[in-house]
């Protein structure tokens, strides 16, 4: 039997997770819930974590922890969507999208029930963890469940104006969140961002940078990197990955001649596989 955790632990656990300044989903979440009834909130033992804390100190009669338990509480969810409620369901990816495949896929996606997953921490942002807490085969896994929405914001400006966007979406979302300290880059650009509606952050005539959640801020990066040697390049931020905006990416890549796909997963199934999709089926040749 392990020995309990002292007090000073506890206060260290909820210092280190304060340093996820980026997950705004708890306090936005509280915010919505004040005028909306509907909304509920459940996670598995990970409350500190992902700041659904923040929810429940607010609406704790409306705030489920299932310990332990991520496939239950993946149904119950799936239950109370059909009873009229909007769950939103926190957790590491890996625990979620991967573990909870099976319910994310027969009591939720195929029924099409308003539940809304989101999964922290994704890609390799638990590092040292190893692969049980990876997560680099979520989106190719629920890409291809029917009426599954998949977003992927890259700071807690768009977080925020994501799930506010997203409230009344008749189906299933999957939020892909990286680890809540990503840089902001839509502070004061809120008005930028809109469900199923890719953002061109950067004009270039040279090539096209197409990427999404936590590897948006290297990508701009390297974006002006190029720029310092007459290299001029668009990037694209396609927060939305289902439903895709396939008329600005075609638009771009005609323009452009040439794409590269950055993300924080598995080459196979991803954010490169679905853009490879839409510009072959246009038949649009680039590099």
């Amino acid at each position: 039997m392990s020995a309990p955790r002292r007090k000073h632990e506890t206060w260290d656990i909820v210092k280190f997770c304060s340093l996820a300044t980026e997950f705004v989903m708890g306090e936005v979440l509280a915010e919505l819930a004040d005028r909306d009834p509907r909304i509920v909130v459940l996670t598995a033992d990970l409350k500190h974590p992902t700041r659904v804390c923040d929810f429940e100190a607010r609406h704790p009669d409306r705030f489920f922890d299932f310990g332990v338990a991520e496939r239950n509480m993946l149904c119950a969810a799936a239950g109370m969507a059909a009873s009229g409620k909007r769950p939103y369901v926190a957790g590491y990816a890996s625990f979620l999208a991967l573990l909870g495949c099976q319910e994310i896929r027969t009591a939720i996606a195929f029924t099409n029930l308003p539940v809304r997953i989101m999964g922290t921490h994704s890609g390799i942002a638990m590092g040292f963890y190893g692969t049980s807490h990876h997560a680099t085969e979520d989106i190719a896994i629920l890409r291809a469940m029917a009426d599954l929405a998949l977003v992927c914001p890259a700071d807690g400006p768009s977080i925020r104006k994501l799930i506010t966007q997203t409230v009344d979406h008749p189906g299933p979302v999957y939020f892909r969140l990286g680890r809540g300290r990503e840089k902001r880059i839509y502070e004061g650009k809120e008005d930028l961002i809109s469900f199923g509606k890719a953002v061109v952050l950067r004009e270039g005539a040279d090539g096209t940078i197409v990427t999404n959640g936590s590897t948006l801020e290297a990508c701009l990066d390297g974006a002006e990197l190029l720029a310092a040697e007459g290299i001029q390049v668009t990037v694209i931020d396609l927060h939305t990955l289902k439903p895709l905006d396939s008329e600005t990416l075609i638009e771009t890549a005609r323009r452009t001649g040439r794409v590269l796909t950055v993300e924080e997963h598995n080459i196979l199934g991803g954010l490169g596989s679905a853009v490879a999709e839409v510009l072959l089926e246009a038949g649009v040749r680039c590099r």
